[in-house]
């Protein structure tokens, strides 16, 4: 099996656009609570969103070989996708790698390891989701692969799988079920509409949820 694979399957970009509307909430609720990613992978600055299929990679904690060979693999448009076995001291990325990166058209940058340079890259406009921030330098010397499935941050993700970031966090879709999601989705997210227009009638959270009927199985007690 070669280390790196350049021909993945791939969603239609009609359907990355519209899931790409959609917040990462809504999409891990409407294909049953999975596919979030661990609280600690979050945007290194607010107001980041990314989009893509994924293009996949693994390497050693605290080598980032490979994922300078990513950026040159993964397509216009893909989301790298990196496994780094959850190394949380040398970073994996940085300003120069993120020059590379948008030069490339590549979306944003998932990694279960820790990045630099926040403030050139936010300027950048380039969306990272990281464990966290890290200034040490990383090593450049352990093979690894690219575009196999990995582990992020407790998901399996596929190459071409469709990852969505936001504000709230990271979701994985996989491509098999994107289109079934997202039907499911925009119906999640009108009858959140028409829940919000009745609470601003008056209604409550209680009575729209069934909660007062729980709240009473349960034994409430009030004085």
């Amino acid at each position: 099996m070669p280390h790196v694979i350049h021909n993945i399957r791939r969603p239609d970009p009609q359907l990355i656009a519209a899931l790409g509307q959609l917040p990462t909430s809504t999409i891990h609720e409407a294909q049953g609570h999975v596919g979030a990613m661990a609280h600690t992978i979050r945007p290194v600055y607010p107001g980041m969103k990314c989009c893509g299929p994924a293009c996949t990679v693994r390497s050693h904690g605290g080598d980032n070989l490979m994922l300078h060979k990513a950026i040159y693999v993964a397509r216009p448009g893909d989301v790298i996708v990196h496994d780094g076995e959850d190394w949380l001291e040398s970073n994996v990325w940085g300003e120069i790698m993120t020059t590379g990166a948008l030069q490339r058209g590549i979306a944003g940058l998932v990694t279960s390891g820790v990045v630099r340079d926040i403030e050139p890259i936010h300027r950048k406009g380039f969306p990272i989701f990281s464990r966290g921030v890290s200034m040490k330098w990383a090593a450049k010397a352990s093979l690894g692969t690219i575009n196999h499935p990995v582990v992020c941050a407790g998901v399996l993700v596929n190459p071409g799988d469709i990852v969505v970031g936001d504000d709230d966090g990271v979701v994985v879709i996989p491509l098999d079920r994107a289109e079934e999601v997202l039907a499911q989705a925009r119906a999640r997210e009108a009858r959140e509409v028409t829940m919000m227009e009745q609470l601003q009638a008056g209604r409550t959270t209680l009575e729209l949820l069934g909660l007062d009927k729980l709240l009473t199985q349960l034994g409430l007690t009030e004085e």
